[in-house]
């Protein structure tokens, strides 16, 4: 590979783009695509695939064998919230592979005893935003209840193109919440895309099934865009 292919490749991955690798297996040619270039490739459709599982592998093609390798950041989450339900989420989120944020300005709630070995923040999202990363490969769970809290960080999220917008609270809580959201400037099309009730509808109650259900449903979306 050279030097040249490894410093752009390098660069893409610094900046937190997904890109394949596609090289011809019989001495042909390397080529290095970007998820949007990879929509005009002859591949597409497997690269489409594989850009959602982030599994490389051989394929077979008319003039041959083609490895596609895959390079995707890895996901995050950031919880805004340090509430019962985020102290199941954020283990079971890292041993899935997220890197996790719990941002809570909460300081009774937020503390290193209720939240070891994560990153946490006793911090306004709005103070806090711009230090998280939040990109089209992160996840953003609104656990507050508190529009003070919460309502930042959805519009922020969804102006940064997360993968993923969830938000708990009834459907009666939730209207109320797009009605806040419109009057501060989010169009209706992307407040359509926040999941709420958030998390898979599959009967759970307490704070883990409930975590279980928020883990699931941003799986679902990261995975196959289906949740």
């Amino acid at each position: 590979m050279h030097s040249s292919f490894i410093q752009l490749l390098n660069e893409k991955r610094l900046a937190r783009e997904s890109v394949a690798v596609v090289t011809e297996l019989d001495g042909g040619e390397k080529v290095l695509l970007t998820a949007e270039e990879a929509r005009n490739h002859p591949l597409s459709e497997e690269l489409g695939r594989r850009f959602l599982s982030g599994k490389s592998g051989v394929v077979e093609t008319e003039q041959g064998q083609v490895f596609l390798q895959l390079y995707l950041p890895s996901p995050r989450i950031v919880v805004v919230g340090a509430v019962h339900i985020s102290q199941h989420l954020y283990p079971m989120a890292q041993s899935c592979g997220y890197d996790v944020s719990i941002v809570d300005p909460r300081t009774a709630f937020a503390t290193p005893e209720r939240f070891a070995d994560v990153a946490l923040h006793a911090d306004w999202p709005e103070e806090i935003w711009s230090q998280l990363g939040v990109d089209a490969y992160t996840a953003l769970v609104a656990l507050t209840h508190d529009p003070k809290i919460d309502d930042y960080a959805l519009k922020a999220a969804l102006v940064a193109g997360c993968f993923y917008v969830g938000a708990l609270g009834s459907r009666k809580t939730h209207a109320k919440r797009v009605a806040r959201l419109l009057e501060n400037g989010v169009s209706e099309d992307a407040l359509s895309t926040i999941h709420s009730p958030i998390g898979l509808d599959i009967g759970s109650s307490s704070p883990a099934e409930i975590a279980v259900a928020i883990m699931g449903e941003i799986i679902a979306e990261l995975r196959t865009g289906s949740a």
